[in-house]
């Protein structure tokens, strides 16, 4: 390697570093906060669509059946977050 390929090099290093700085600083939390209310925005749709499964008929269950091939992978995963026990520390994570 000549010395300016290593110079860019670096450069190239030390702009990568500074992004991956500056989106740790502004976007990080944003995009957490995204990722939080997308989910809780699926877990509210498929309680307003399945909720039949855990007793509470929202929907009648023609809607629920067509939407079911679209929901199955997700059920489990909703149903434990569903039935799991609260705790008041859960609310400030």
């Amino acid at each position: 390697m000549s010395e300016e390929e290593k110079q860019e090099s670096v450069l190239k290093r030390l702009g990568r570093s500074a992004k991956e700085f500056l989106y740790g600083m502004a976007g990080h939390d944003m995009t957490r906060f995204a990722l939080k209310t997308r989910g809780s925005m699926e877990h509210l749709f498929i309680l307003i669509t399945m909720g039949d499964l855990l007793g509470i008929p929202i929907l009648p269950p023609y809607y629920s059946l067509r939407l079911l091939p679209y929901v199955v992978p997700q059920i489990s995963t909703w149903k434990r977050r569903m039935l799991r026990e609260r705790d008041l520390t859960d609310a400030l994570a």
